[in-house]
């Protein structure tokens, strides 16, 4: 069943996607206050992690958040030439698969994740069609339809607790005419999680816990539209009084 933060996010997809198909081709504009980009996004979780059962550290066990290839929207406002505020957002499944000690466990939990991150960037205008930029920001990971894989352990259920993090970013968006752009982009956040695999059969109902650096890179390659919401706006009034 959705909740109300799985709609929130499938809302903030719809409307970027949107207002991409609404922009209407002669609205393209290189100087444009709105930018919108589709992707092909890479999720590379760097994983570290420290695990615990009964509250005993067990030494040697780790775990791996699997890579995950996905298609992710970003939408972007334009303070000035310069200065953007950008919002970028997906939905992936990952994996969680033991390693170290307890790598014979193979996959032990499985979750869905929407991880919106928000990024005030800098844009580089002096260097004709290519257009680099750096930013910073926040990123928040909220997990949902835990499972727990495998389940080796046992256990009754997994449960995630959601992440905040700091994210930097680099990227360059690369004009081909009439607002259009390619845009290439990686990320890279700093965040920690907690995973809880509760009352596991194969320890007796003890409860697992994992203490987890999930530190991701973002990867992302794709197409993006640049375009003056007034001239959007201003075109449908002027129609609207025809």
């Amino acid at each position: 069943m959705f909740d109300t933060k799985r709609l929130l996010g499938i809302a903030v997809l719809a409307a970027s996607a949107m207002v991409a198909v609404a922009a209407p081709a002669s609205a393209g504009s290189n100087t444009g206050n709105v930018m919108v980009r589709v992707l092909g996004t890479v999720v590379d979780p760097d994983t570290e992690a420290k695990v615990s059962a009964g509250g005993a550290v067990l030494p040697g066990a780790s775990a791996d958040v699997s890579t995950e290839v996905i298609p992710a929207l970003t939408l972007s406002y334009f303070i000035n030439q310069n200065i953007a505020v950008e919002l970028f957002c997906c939905f992936a499944q990952h994996q969680v698969d033991g390693r170290g000690t307890i790598a014979n466990l193979g996959e032990i939990a499985d979750t869905w994740i929407f991880p919106p991150a928000l990024t005030l960037q800098y844009h580089f205008d002096n260097m004709g069609a290519f257009k680099p930029y750096v930013g910073a920001g926040v990123q928040y990971i909220y997990f949902f339809d835990e499972g727990t894989g495998r389940n080796a352990l046992g256990a009754t259920s997994v449960d995630i607790d959601d992440a905040f993090g700091f994210t930097l970013q680099a990227g360059v968006d690369i004009s081909v005419g009439g607002g259009w752009y390619l845009n290439a982009d990686v990320k890279k956040t700093f965040l920690n999680t907690e995973v809880t695999w509760n009352n596991n059969a194969a320890l007796g109902g003890a409860d697992v816990r994992g203490d987890v650096d999930l530190d991701p890179w973002i990867f992302s390659a794709g197409l993006a539209y640049r375009f003056n919401l007034e001239d959007i706006f201003g075109s449908r009034e002027q129609a609207a009084l025809k």
